[in-house]
């Protein structure tokens, strides 16, 4: 069973032979087979694979939006695979901050309130964290943009937005779904530079994405294929 610490310290995450199976048209798929593996705080890691090996599957049992059908996942000292939904819901609130492909901001909203959304939902909205909102927005460069919305934004610049509001909750760690994967070369660039930053800062980061030269910013790179962890290699650091 695995604990919440390591030799060289506090772990953000710890997953320990988690299965996953689904029934469909009859048929049992596998989707993950005993995938193990642990996150030290302020890790960055990708997770990478070929259609069907498993990814989509191991980013919702992060996210806390499915279960496994059996093994544990550990944040801290609490097993979410153990859980029920409304606990999920908390901690999908609390200790995990997501960054989407597509974005998901509000179109009415500007982009301080788009930041603050997920303390809108947790019930924590005060006059303290309206000031957290607009620091993260001056964080990741948005401090003259504090009153534009969505369509008034670059797709570089939404992505900003994304992360700003992924960070609001101070989450154990941020889970990124490809998160580069609608810009161009140029913009990937600075999202890059943005997330690698956050990492020097200590950031525990997990990314799924498809592409080599993204996973090349990492600290560590973990392959799935068929379900199975088939490559977990350190990078640096």
């Amino acid at each position: 069973m695995p604990t919440s610490r390591t030799a060289n310290g506090t772990l953000a995450a710890s997953i320990h032979d988690l299965h996953k199976q689904y029934v469909l048209g009859g048929e049992t798929v596998h989707a993950l087979r005993g995938v193990s593996f642990d996150v030290p705080e302020g890790d960055y890691v990708s997770i990478m694979g070929p259609s069907g090996s498993g990814k989509s599957t191991l980013l919702n049992l992060l996210g806390c939006l499915d279960t496994p059908t059996s093994g544990n996942f550990f944040l801290g000292d609490l097993d979410v695979a153990k859980i029920d939904d409304d606990q999920r819901a908390e901690v999908r609130s609390t200790l995990i901050g997501f960054v989407f492909q597509s974005f998901y901001l509000l179109p009415a909203l500007t982009v301080v309130e788009n930041i603050e959304v997920p303390l809108l939902y947790s019930g924590r909205l005060t006059k303290e964290s309206r000031e957290r909102a607009i620091s993260l927005a001056e964080q990741v460069g948005l401090g003259s943009r504090l009153e534009h919305r969505p369509t008034q934004l670059s797709g570089g610049q939404q992505q900003r937005v994304a992360i700003a509001r992924s960070l609001v909750n101070d989450p154990r760690f941020l889970l990124a779904d490809e998160p580069t994967g609608n810009l161009d070369s140029s913009t990937t660039a600075e999202i890059l530079a943005l997330l690698d930053a956050l990492n020097r800062e200590g950031r525990t980061i997990l990314m799924v994405t498809h592409e080599p030269e993204v996973a090349d910013h990492t600290k560590r790179k973990i392959v799935l294929r068929d379900g199975q962890v088939q490559i977990d290699e350190r990078l640096r650091g």
